[in-house]
């Protein structure tokens, strides 16, 4: 993972995120792909300086309490027109953290925008909190979706999102070409080697991560359970079980594409790759008392392996080859597991009721088997 030069800050937080969370330099700076003595010198500007050493050029305030009503109210629209979907509480948090002082206060902020036309009134309408179950720590669940696809020109484009439970980090927002297995693997891939990997990732049913609206499995959930990744569904026809993820969608169509047409696939992703940097490390969000997701976020201490971890069962466990058409042979009979466990080795084993089985496959239960049908 260079790094480029439009993305450079954020990597370059993202980097010092991964040391944070207990990784080694050298392992950070391989997962980044740049030297050692470069990742020290970053590290050593920023237990110097803070984030402000990260910069090439020094950054200089947005405002001053020496300023007139009429020149903070103009610092305020500027901030309204860098982020034009942002209300009064954002954009005081997001002006203090960048050392402007004297604000007022949010509603005051609001009727400033609303006394210059910047609010539309028909999307100010106020909303009842929702508050969502949430994970206790960063990786212990990644919510993975695509975005419903938008043109560009001729072709459609499918934003591929991945965002961490606990603290709302953007892990990946990907233009996609299509929905297949290869590009989302590719993309995990990269994930992966960035923030290690999690414990668990919740999907829908539709492919590539299901064969079927039942949740079947795929090479690409078999591929994560070879890692050691747990894999859920959401409940059918229940959308907001990846409730974080589609609010991530309304937010990244409201912020980053709605009046951003684009002439050619190959300017998307740029524009991906900025707002998902002001997403993760500027943009106050509700839910995380203000805060912007990477003051919740730390890098997962576990590493993407460089070989997968081999298959291993117990003694008592009856080890069976699944054939090319997803089936093992048991006690005579032909037993059906799942064509993506086709040339994978499963473990049977007693269940909890007799005449019942469970095939295993890296610890999970994959099927039961129920001897008493014919």
């Amino acid at each position: 993972m260079p790094w480029y030069k439009e993305t450079v800050m954020s990597q370059r937080r993202e980097f010092i995120g991964l040391i944070e969370g207990s990784i080694k330099v050298s392992d950070a700076c391989r997962r980044f792909g740049i030297s050692r003595r470069t990742g020290y010198k970053w590290l050593d500007r920023f237990e110097a300086q803070g984030e402000g050493g990260l910069e090439d050029r020094s950054r200089r305030p947005l405002g001053s309490p020496n300023k007139t009503s009429d020149e903070l109210e103009q610092v305020i629209l500027r901030a309204r027109k860098a982020h034009p979907a942002w209300g009064g509480r954002k954009l005081k948090r997001w002006l203090q953290n960048r050392g402007v002082e004297e604000l007022p206060s949010p509603s005051t902020i609001t009727e400033i925008l609303r006394r210059h036309g910047r609010i539309d009134p028909a999307e100010s309408r106020k909303r009842e909190p929702y508050h969502r179950f949430e994970y206790p720590h960063p990786n212990d669940l990644w919510q993975m979706d695509f975005k419903g696809p938008f043109e560009v020109e001729t072709q459609a484009c499918h934003p591929l999102t991945v965002l961490d439970d606990h603290s709302r980090f953007a892990i990946a927002l990907q233009a996609c070409e299509g929905q297949t297995r290869p590009l989302v693997k590719r993309h995990l891939e990269t994930a992966f080697e960035a923030y290690g990997l999690p414990k668990a990732m919740l999907v829908d049913n539709g492919p590539p991560w299901s064969a079927t609206t039942q949740g079947e499995w795929t090479k690409l959930s078999v591929w994560l359970l070879r890692l050691g990744v747990e894999v859920f569904h959401s409940r059918i026809r229940h959308p907001q079980t990846l409730g974080k993820d589609e609010r991530f969608h309304k937010t990244l169509l409201l912020e980053c594409l709605t009046g951003r047409p684009f002439s050619t696939f190959d300017q998307v992703q740029p524009c991906f790759d900025r707002w998902r940097d002001v997403y993760n490390f500027e943009r106050p969000h509700e839910s995380l008392a203000m805060n912007p997701p990477a003051s919740r976020y730390k890098a997962s201490s576990r590493p993407y392996p460089l070989k997968l971890p081999p298959i291993e069962y117990t003694a008592q466990d009856r080890v069976r080859i699944v054939n090319d058409t997803g089936r093992i042979a048991l006690d005579g009979r032909d037993w059906k597991v799942g064509k993506a466990f086709s040339g994978y080795p499963v473990g049977v084993r007693p269940g909890s009721e007799d005449g019942r089985l469970q095939v295993i496959f890296c610890g999970r239960v994959i099927k039961e088997i129920d001897l008493r049908t014919l």
